[in-house]
């Protein structure tokens, strides 16, 4: 899944970025839950783009003569908590560097769009979006504010956990044939401040999910190990870790710790590493895993209030030992047969 949004991001970044024309680009939203790799599969196909557009361009081709620009084509920024335009507009400007201090609102977007057009940004990527509560006015302002953005000549990528319920999008449907979302028309206009606000949106971005790997079918097992195969590769425990977490029950047992969360995972694993290793055991087994409980504050830099959480299974639960028999009374506390009362 995250192999097909790269594939999807990356074309349309490339399309808008060859493009010269006036027209507004088109944009993508990338959905799905909390802890899942979107950031990362995201920034993936972001650098990919910005070294092959470097390779093309040693330099900034719109660079204005006897000055020094910086080459940006790619810009990557998160959505605050609690979000305004004016600290929407201050993150980006920090990941410029541009100093934007004492600025008013009207100056700080000013700046924001001279920044993109200078530092020739062809893709702009804003996550965590959907922290987004259209019921603040705060962030409908913010909302506005990344529309005005869509006439640069820069693509938009959105991202976040449950767009089409978050109200940047109207409530939609996932068809089941295409894979795609479809969007009913609007049909009242009076209960949103921004009457055509929807309708701007998910006309102009595309929505792709990118789900957590599955454990149903062949091809989601197959998936799941091969990514459990890579992880291995990046290991550096002192026992030979070829089949560490591939092979065997491994592959099951920590899907069902994780349910598929590649951050759940991640933390998991390196949990696992670092008692191997102060342990001295060198290697991660299931035994080892079952004493680490992996919480939602090991997990720093989410809004729950944004869904942005997963939830995390619990370990298993320690097997309870068997009681040994009394031989001298019985269940019932009964002297056996046989035995003196």
């Amino acid at each position: 899944m995250s192999a097909y949004v790269s594939r999807k991001m990356r074309s349309l970044i490339e399309s808008n970025a060859l493009c010269h024309g006036p027209d507004t680009r088109p944009g993508l939203m990338v959905n799905g839950g909390g802890c899942q790799g979107k950031t990362e599969t995201v920034c993936e196909a972001l650098a990919c783009f910005e070294d092959e557009w470097l390779t093309l361009y040693a330099q900034n081709p719109s660079a204005v003569a006897g000055t020094l620009d910086l080459h940006a084509p790619a810009a990557y920024v998160r959505t605050p908590v609690k979000a305004t335009p004016i600290a929407a507009c201050q993150r980006i400007l920090d990941f410029y560097g541009e100093p934007h201090r004492g600025m008013r609102l009207e100056d700080l977007i000013r700046t924001v769009k001279d920044a993109v057009f200078d530092h020739g940004t062809k893709a702009i990527v804003i996550d965590d979006v959907t922290r987004l509560k259209l019921h603040r006015e705060a962030d409908q302002d913010v909302l506005d504010l990344i529309r005005e953005l869509m006439g640069l000549p820069a693509t938009l990528v959105l991202v976040g956990v449950g767009i089409p319920k978050s109200g940047l999008l109207r409530d939609g449907r996932r068809d089941p044939r295409t894979g795609r979302w479809i969007f009913p028309p609007v049909k009242d206009r009076g209960r949103s401040r921004n009457d055509d606000a929807p309708g701007q949106t998910d006309r102009r971005f595309d929505l792709v999910d990118l789900d957590r790997f599955s454990y149903g079918a062949r091809d989601g097992i197959a998936a799941w190990t091969a990514h459990l195969v890579g992880l291995e590769q990046q290991l550096r425990l002192l026992a030979d870790c070829d089949g560490m977490l591939s092979g065997g029950g491994m592959p099951e047992y920590l899907f069902g710790r994780t349910d598929g969360v590649i951050g759940v995972l991640r933390k998991l694993i390196q949990e696992g590493c670092r008692h191997a290793i102060e342990t001295g055991a060198e290697t991660i087994t299931a035994g080892l895993l079952d004493t680490i409980t992996i919480s939602p504050a090991d997990l720093p830099g989410l809004d729950p209030g944004a869904g942005e959480v997963p939830d995390i299974p619990p370990p298993p639960a320690s097997r309870k030992r068997r009681k040994p028999r009394n031989t001298v009374f019985d269940d019932r506390g009964v002297p056996a047969a046989g035995t003196a009362g």
